[in-house]
């Protein structure tokens, strides 16, 4: 199959690029670096170098191809991250119309079925809505649960303070994800193709705060490491103070209060995988402690 990619060479899309030239497919990886094109033609797919806010070049580039995977590249430098995710899937969606593309892959997240009260979430939110009204094209919306490399975050929280704190923590709940099971997920989408509109939430553990300090602590050298759960406004004022503007920190804010309250998961624990990811809490642990060790 002709197969483009967005996501350059990031913590999913490299995998996902690997294991689809391996398995004989032609991939085309979209990035917005040039000095990427050495690294993706090494890895044997093709690069189309430029911006996916370019709606003609996502266009040209998604012309002759059996599927697409799609995703909005993280940029915190937005004003508003929820318009900014909106448009990039508004954007996708037009280009996937005139390109003529029958199926598409969303990189969405749990709690994207809310159009509210998980901050940049509804972002996801209303880029699946988007990609959604398209016609005669059929859709799967991967929905990851909360990475496990965003807890790299707390690393200089950790070193400075001797703990974690944020406005979710504690005896919450939270549902983890490997971007190589997401790879592995997409890879599994791409060759089973599915008719119409279909949701995949991806997640490789699920644990308390409490469980996730006790695991990360020990491997650092920590065992007694604590999670201590700090209101939104101490959050998003701890965000501010470190040079994010206050729109995006209030979103994000808004979005982690979604892991404490439950906004986030609500539909993600009545439509659990049927099968959990392989990289579970204890392997990403010891790539915590090999980054904080550094």
């Amino acid at each position: 199959m002709n197969i483009t990619l967005t996501g350059s060479l990031g913590n999913i899309s490299k995998p996902l690029t690997e294991t689809l030239v391996q398995k004989g497919h032609s991939v085309t990886v979209i990035s917005s670096k040039a000095e990427r094109q050495k690294d993706i033609e090494a890895l044997g797919a093709t690069a189309a170098i430029g911006p996916v806010q370019d709606v003609d070049f996502l266009t040209k580039t998604f012309k002759g191809s059996d599927v697409v995977y799609c995703m909005a590249p993280p940029d915190f430098s937005q004003t508003d991250i929820i318009a900014y995710h909106g448009q990039i899937g508004r954007n996708y969606a037009d280009a996937i119309k005139v390109a003529g593309v029958t199926h598409a892959i969303y990189l969405s997240s749990f709690g994207a079925h809310r159009s509210s009260g998980v901050g940049i979430i509804a972002g996801a939110h209303n880029a699946e809505k988007a990609l959604g009204a398209l016609q005669n094209v059929s859709i799967t919306f991967m929905r990851p649960t909360s990475f496990y490399y965003n807890f790299y975050n707390f690393v200089p929280m950790i070193r400075n303070a001797g703990f974690i704190a944020a406005n979710y923590g504690a005896d919450d709940m939270l549902q983890l994800v490997s971007p190589t099971d997401i790879a592995i997920a997409i890879a599994e989408e791409i060759a089973q193709p599915y008719e119409g509109r279909k949701i995949r939430y991806v997640c490789s553990d699920e644990r308390s705060c409490n469980e996730i300090a006790s695991v990360l602590g020990t491997a650092i050298g920590m065992p007694n490491l604590k999670w201590n759960l700090i209101s939104n406004e101490q959050m998003q004022a701890g965000m501010q103070d470190a040079g994010l503007p206050e729109m995006p920190a209030a979103q994000l804010t808004e979005m982690y209060a979604g892991l404490h309250n439950g906004n986030m998961a609500e539909d993600y624990l009545q439509n659990r995988p049927g099968i959990m990811g392989n990289v579970k809490l204890e392997d990403f642990a010891k790539e915590f402690a090999a980054v904080y060790n550094k």
